[in-house]
């Protein structure tokens, strides 16, 4: 869910990567050009177990690995057509989230919707965005405070425990004005790792394992180096919803 506290510019160049990880948890790794006129957070909603504790999300630093992404993308050097996959209370707690210094950004995991009054307002939804997201009611949500300007973000990098361990997790949805619509502008590269189970067959294997195009020794265990990545485009008009893989 590329879904900003506050309104932006302009959004593009989306990339994530997803991978399942020990004890039914999964990586995810998000990346955006962004341009916005005011200091803001970028919400990024997660299927996690209900009641999960405030230290369930695990942040790590990329900061030092900004090239990421570019070193995927090179991963799948021809050209690639675009491609269209299905998608798959009242009072406040009394202390304040706990705050995680990653790279150049704060980060902060919300355990429920509750939950986003121990926030400062500049980084949090008006509740009536929540109200026309139902399916969101029993998540928490990684939040990434992001100051103002035009900029690419270096990666944002997470493991969470995960409700559904059957399939990977993709935060797609858009939320740039502080409204809800049905469809939206995308332009994301979905990329992913599979373990065991069947290859959906709207992805694109990469030429090589990973460990032959990525620095592997920098991805901090994100990336099985041994294993292919897989891509899909979502590029255009599309319905406005969360991907699942």
């Amino acid at each position: 869910m590329c879904c900003f506290s506050r309104k932006v510019e302009h959004v593009s160049a989306t990339n994530i990567f997803a991978r399942a990880s020990k004890e039914n948890r999964q990586f995810l790794v998000y990346s955006m050009s962004l341009s916005a006129d005011e200091d803001l957070s970028m919400i990024l909603p997660l299927p996690v177990p209900e009641k999960s504790d405030e230290d369930a999300v695990r942040f790590i630093n990329l900061e030092k690995y900004p090239d990421f992404f570019k070193d995927m993308k090179a991963g799948f050097p021809e050209p690639q057509p675009n491609s269209r996959g299905p998608a798959a209370g009242n009072i406040a707690p009394e202390k304040h989230l706990k705050v995680v210094e990653v790279g150049s950004f704060e980060a902060s995991f919300v355990p429920s919707l509750r939950d986003f009054e121990r926030l400062d307002e500049r980084f949090r939804l008006p509740t009536e965005v929540w109200e026309g997201l139902p399916q969101y009611a029993k998540y928490g949500f990684a939040v990434f405070k992001l100051k103002k300007g035009s900029k690419t973000i270096h990666p944002m990098a997470f493991e969470f425990p995960r409700a559904n361990t059957k399939r990977l997790f993709f935060p797609t949805v858009h939320i740039h004005d502080g409204k809800v619509h049905p469809r939206a502008e995308f332009d994301h590269s979905l990329y992913c790792q599979f373990n065991s189970q069947k290859i959906p067959s709207e992805f694109q294997e990469s030429v090589q394992p990973a460990e032959l195009f990525m620095k592997i020794d920098q991805t901090q265990g994100i990336l099985h180096g041994d294993s292919h990545i897989y891509l899909l485009t979502l590029r255009g008009m599309l319905k406005n919803v969360d991907t699942l893989a």
